[in-house]
């Protein structure tokens, strides 16, 4: 199913945040599948913090519910920020002095692992490769853990900036920073889908 699908977890919060709270009732008309399809992905999005239901009085009978977007579920929906993102990433290639370069990238990867440090669990290096996996599973941005090897290996099946990494490499390093800012341990790319992977993949070091 594609993941901007109004029938999507993904679809159903840009409804919400283009159209404001709705009732079970309208979601189900713009969405055009039954109130109880409706209902499990409301569940599901209620759990995740993404929603909140408010109760509307009625002037006879029950109170209805009407949905609408939590301050997470905001910035996870509507949030293809792709042209700003490329043209704030040539003003960082811009940058001549390389250890000021350096520097921001650094920072960067710093504030993008503090995004996500609160929802990374486990307390060792294969629990926080898998609850990294699921986080970013939430956003589209598909990643594996193969614990085969003696060390578990974290593969990027997608890369979440394919336009951004072929023109700089330094994405793929601002992405390893931050990966080995939310494992609390250094990691290597052992593969490179520029080099002629078929994905990118971290190592710990």
């Amino acid at each position: 199913m594609d993941a901007n699908s109004p029938t999507s977890d993904q679809g159903l919060l840009d409804l919400l945040r283009k159209a404001g709270p709705m009732s079970v009732a309208e979601l189900a008309t713009q969405t055009k599948v039954t109130a109880t399809a409706v209902r499990q992905r409301l569940t599901r999005l209620l759990a995740q913090g993404d929603i909140e239901r408010k109760a509307e009085k009625a002037a006879r009978g029950r109170p209805s519910h009407r949905y609408g977007l939590t301050d997470q579920g905001r910035k996870k929906s509507g949030s293809n920020f792709a042209d700003l993102a490329m043209v704030l990433w040539q003003e960082v290639r811009e940058i001549k002095d390389p250890e000021v370069r350096r520097g921001l990238l650094t920072r960067l990867s710093q504030r993008l692992a503090g995004l996500y440090a609160g929802q990374i669990r486990g307390s060792n290096t294969v629990e926080r490769m898998e609850s990294l996996a699921e986080v970013f599973g939430e956003r589209q941005v598909p990643l594996e853990v193969d614990k085969t090897h003696e060390l578990p290996v974290l593969t990027v099946v997608a890369c979440p900036y394919p336009e951004l990494a072929e023109q700089d490499r330094g994405v793929c390093s601002m992405e390893k920073q931050m990966f080995a800012e939310l494992l609390g341990e250094n990691v290597h790319l052992s593969q490179c889908r520029l080099d002629g992977g078929n994905c990118c993949t971290f190592e710990p070091k």
